[in-house]
């Protein structure tokens, strides 16, 4: 299986054919940064959730883990911003799913909706990637470890994809949805240092980075082949 020909990407997201899949959103790590009116928090990521869902219109949505930042409490603000996440994707007849990561231990507290550890799409199985999955899959799409990329002195977020990536599966894995979540930057990376077991060859996986501006994916050779140039 190609890692991302039948995807198409935006705004940290990608869409599987009428299911869009989400990861690492941290609703709540303004609060815990002590960031005033965080860009990353709040009404910005339900508003550009609303705009994926206004431009895909899926049935589904499927978090890859992380829904939630604290593993001690809730802010006040979680529960609004979920609601909002819930109220946006209710208003598109989008039914959303959760597959807890790391992050996750109080999902109970704000989310009664459906909850899988792995979600089946096909011959794709989405999970957070914070432990090897059970399933096996021709394809995983996973989060957890929020890749970076610095080109031209210019960091941004980026996928990061590989045709034989896990176990001879393909691995895609998502940049953090929340804005304000500082991910790590892969530039100088090496496959043992990142914690998503499903990474084994850092070098094989090629990073992909969605451009607003010129509202394409920017799609580069894997990163042994020009890590060199970066």
């Amino acid at each position: 299986m190609d890692a991302v020909s039948d995807l198409q990407f935006r705004d940290q997201a990608v869409l599987l054919d009428d299911v869009l899949v989400i990861a690492d959103l941290h609703v709540g790590r303004g609060a815990a940064s002590n960031v005033e009116l965080p860009v990353g928090d709040g009404s910005d990521m339900i508003e550009r959730f609303r705009a994926l869902c206004e431009r895909f219109d899926p049935a589904e949505v499927v978090v890859a883990g992380d829904l939630l930042h604290s593993f001690q409490t809730v802010p006040r603000s979680v529960t609004g911003t979920v609601q909002g996440l819930r109220d946006v994707a209710r208003d598109a007849g989008a039914r959303i799913v959760v597959t807890p990561g790391n992050h996750d231990t109080l999902l109970d507290a704000v989310w009664d909706g459906p909850v899988q550890p792995e979600y089946r799409l096909g011959e794709t199985v989405v999970t957070h990637g914070h432990v090897e999955p059970e399933a096996d899959a021709e394809r995983y799409i996973v989060g957890h470890d929020h890749p970076t990329i610095s080109i031209e002195g210019k960091r941004r977020p980026c996928y990061l994809a590989g045709e034989d990536g896990y176990e001879g599966a393909a691995v895609l894995m998502l940049p953090a949805f929340n804005r304000i979540v500082p991910g790590v930057e892969i530039n100088g990376m090496s496959t043992g240092d990142f914690m998503s077991p499903l990474v084994t060859d850092l070098d094989s996986m090629a990073p992909i980075v969605w451009d607003d501006d010129a509202e394409e994916a920017l799609r580069f050779p894997p990163l042994g082949e020009f890590r060199h140039r970066l």
